[in-house]
């Protein structure tokens, strides 16, 4: 067996085994709405979590063998949002959305992402790109109001996710959202 075949044979027997450990791990379960994480007091202390680097060798050999692999890059770039190592999974969502402007789960986690990285105006425009394919979208919708809060817009936030509950009432990952937003209003009301 020659010596590059052995290699390329190797490299797809480990991307193989990845794919199915990340497989298992997310199981049949959609992923929720994206929500950017709103950087605590200990953010930059203790700084992204590690990956594990066999995973994202594999899928990065991957992704620069097959440039227009969709797939490749959105799982590197939900493994980086997963880690939150919000730089590089904006890097892969943007080459993502490259390939697939209309893919309004990699338009809002993108936009999430962005407002991890602690850009919220940006992820402001990707939530509207979103919301201008899928203009029902809890994901979008949620994330939307999440950044426009931490942009000082609190009655659009606030607003944004009224429209959301309306759209999904029954919607359990919006769980505690109208008490959010009761907080949002008394705050406001406070003058704080």
């Amino acid at each position: 067996m020659r010596r590059d075949t052995l290699v390329f044979t190797l490299a797809g027997t480990l991307f193989g085994f990845v794919l199915g450990y990340m497989g298992a791990n997310r199981g049949l379960v959609p992923r929720p709405p994206a929500v950017a994480a709103a950087p605590g007091p200990d953010a930059a202390r203790t700084g992204p979590r590690p990956v594990d680097p066999n995973e994202v060798q594999a899928l990065e050999m991957l992704a620069s063998r097959a440039p227009d692999d969709f797939s490749a890059r959105v799982e590197l770039g939900n493994l980086y949002m997963d880690h939150d190592r919000w730089e590089e999974a904006v890097r892969w969502y943007r080459e993502a959305v490259a390939l697939d402007p209309r893919s309004v789960a990699v338009l809002t986690d993108l936009g999430a992402c962005l407002v991890g990285a602690g850009r919220p105006a940006e992820g402001l425009a990707e939530f509207d790109r979103a919301l201008e394919i899928e203009a029902t979208d809890a994901g979008a919708l949620y994330n939307k109001g999440l950044a426009l809060v931490q942009l000082g817009r609190v009655a659009e936030g606030v607003a944004t996710w009224e429209s959301l509950l309306e759209l999904h009432p029954d919607d359990p990952r919006l769980q505690g959202l109208r008490a959010r937003i009761e907080k949002l209003r008394a705050a406001e009301g406070s003058g704080a």
